[in-house]
């Protein structure tokens, strides 16, 4: 072989070593949350069925309800563990600035309508531990006085209602009339009547629902014209350089601390993906709109630059 052809060899040789180093490199700095998204599911069903997400996992939609009931059924006894880790901790700060925002309850001294004695009825969906509900009736009597206004705790997850329960009784509502738990499905809620709810909320829940628009039509049905809907959950980080930071922090500590802390990756995994599935602010806030929803100013409050946002909408008092 002569010289100029060796060198060419050589030269092409190390052209592709460096080629496939470069590629390597790259591959192995690629954050986890990129690798994962949108992987076909083992376990789909006919091709002609419908399919949802699961975290970025693609599945049938009349697998997803038991899927994500499974995940809950597994954190269920370790729900502030697990929203202390997807929140850094500040999940609390949050939901106490959810329920300050509502200001739920009738004031006696101030109220001149005809509901001082029956005070507001309010609807909490997936809130099956009871953490929005004991707020909201703490906000109700030790800042209105208000002891008459009554919260259903609405989850469809029995483990979940159960864990509610038993926080329940350390608090003054254990068995009241204030106080009731129900297991239901938040895309059909016969059970409830329509213009029937003064408040509904919903906090870190929507976003494992499978057909959330559906959701939202039961939430405009069952409110009385006037009523408020309210969601809590988590966002779009804003700024680009904590968005990176927040999303390496969940992607890899989160289910790594969930296997150590609950003995549970699968589930954790699950749910930092199903926080990048959900829709951005504007979109959700849309969503809200579409269902009949008056939207308030630009439609959410972020909280932590996004993590978080809270989202309301109001019933129109004479619909069209």
């Amino acid at each position: 072989m002569n010289q100029p052809f060796r060198s060419v060899v050589r030269r092409t040789a190390n052209a592709r070593f460096l080629s496939r180093l470069q590629y390597r490199c790259y591959a192995t700095t690629r954050p986890q949350f990129q690798q994962f998204q949108d992987q076909p599911s083992s376990t789909s069903s006919s091709k002609n069925e419908r399919t949802t997400h699961f975290g970025f996992e693609t599945v049938a939609e009349s697998l997803k309800e038991s899927k994500v009931g499974a995940v809950f059924s597994s954190v269920a006894s370790s729900y502030d563990t697990m929203n202390d880790l997807m929140s850094l901790g500040i999940h609390r700060l949050w939901k106490d600035h959810f329920v300050r925002s509502l200001n739920p309850g009738l004031n006696s001294t101030t109220s001149t309508t005809g509901k001082t004695q029956s005070g507001w009825k309010i609807l909490d969906i997936a809130g099956g531990t009871g953490d929005i509900a004991f707020r909201l009736l703490d906000h109700a009597s030790t800042i209105h006085s208000d002891h008459s206004t009554h919260v259903t705790v609405a989850d469809i997850n029995p483990e979940m209602l159960a864990e509610g329960r038993k926080r329940a009784i350390q608090t003054p509502y254990h068995n009241s009339d204030q106080l009731s738990f129900v297991e239901t499905n938040a895309e059909d809620l016969t059970m409830i009547p329509s213009n029937s709810v003064d408040l509904y909320t919903v906090a870190f829940g929507i976003r494992n629902f499978t057909h959330k628009d559906a959701a939202l039509r039961e939430a405009f049905r069952v409110l009385r014209p006037g009523g408020v809907f309210a969601c809590l959950e988590f966002s779009k980080v804003q700024n680009p350089v904590f968005n990176e930071i927040y999303k390496r922090w969940s992607f890899s500590a989160i289910p790594l601390i969930g296997q150590l802390v609950a003995g549970d990756r699968d589930s954790y995994q699950y749910l930092v993906e199903s926080i990048e599935r959900f829709p951005s602010q504007t979109e959700f806030r849309d969503m809200i709109k579409e269902a009949g929803f008056m939207v308030p100013g630009k439609g959410w409050e972020d909280l932590t630059d996004g993590i978080a946002a809270i989202h309301k909408g109001v019933k129109p008092l004479h619909q069209t």
